[in-house]
């Protein structure tokens, strides 16, 4: 008796315990979940406010603005693209860490433009844009080579993959129509038949009608019945 109180003891002990992990498991993946959204929306807001401020305020600030804007875009659109292709493709995993290294320069970059920003003194701030924007360049040119190179190399890989498939398409249709094969066969089997009379030496067929009386009828007839003499 103890041996079972004891055994229903510990199960209840791993059940609570499965669901105290479960439960913090839910609450992690809900928080991530929940960071994720928000990290999302704070950067859509701030691309919103780059764009609005790179068509609507001329000089420095707007030029900042449109060069932050553009090394997010890149930089977010290669990460997209190598993210995507790095989950069929194991051999672009050395170019995301490539990319890893390449988006430190680049939230490094974007740090600095955001701190001109807020710099009151606009005339050395424009001295600096020049190199600024050459810093912008080398670093989206990077990227694009990156994002480019994958959907090449996946784009390859779709056409080779759909060439094989046509091949093997070709080779089934073919097998398909084998029966074009045998009605040829059989068609030529057929116009070799005679049609001609009884050979030479066969006896030719009586030309008197068999009698009826000797015929074996169906099973439901009657059987005829022979004529009477008076």
């Amino acid at each position: 008796m103890e041996a079972v109180i004891l055994i229903l003891t510990l199960l209840f002990v791993a059940f609570m315990a499965l669901g105290v992990y479960a439960g913090v498991k839910a609450v992690r993946a809900a928080k991530r979940g929940v960071d994720r959204t928000i990290t999302q929306a704070r950067r859509s807001v701030e691309d919103t406010a780059l764009r609005a401020k790179s068509y609507g305020q001329p000089g420095v600030q707007g030029e900042l603005a449109q060069l932050r804007l553009a090394l997010r875009t890149s930089m977010r659109a290669t990460q997209d693209a190598l993210s995507a292709g790095v989950a069929e493709d194991s051999s672009l995993s050395e170019s995301m860490g490539l990319f890893q290294r390449l988006s430190a320069h680049g939230r490094e970059l974007d740090s600095e433009l955001k701190r001109l920003e807020r710099e009151p003194d606009r005339a050395t701030v424009a001295t600096l844009l020049p190199s600024l924007k050459e810093r912008t360049e080398r670093i989206t040119h990077s990227a694009e080579s990156l994002r480019w190179a994958a959907r090449d190399r996946a784009r390859q890989f779709a056409d080779d993959d759909l060439a094989a498939l046509n091949a093997q398409i070709d080779v089934e249709a073919g097998a398909l129509r084998h029966w074009t094969t045998e009605e040829s066969a059989a068609q030529d089997g057929a116009t070799g038949q005679s049609w001609s009379g009884p050979a030479e030496g066969e006896a030719p067929q009586a030309l008197t009608p068999p009698d009826p009386r000797l015929q074996t009828g169906y099973p439901w007839q009657k059987s005829a019945r022979p004529e009477t003499t008076n």
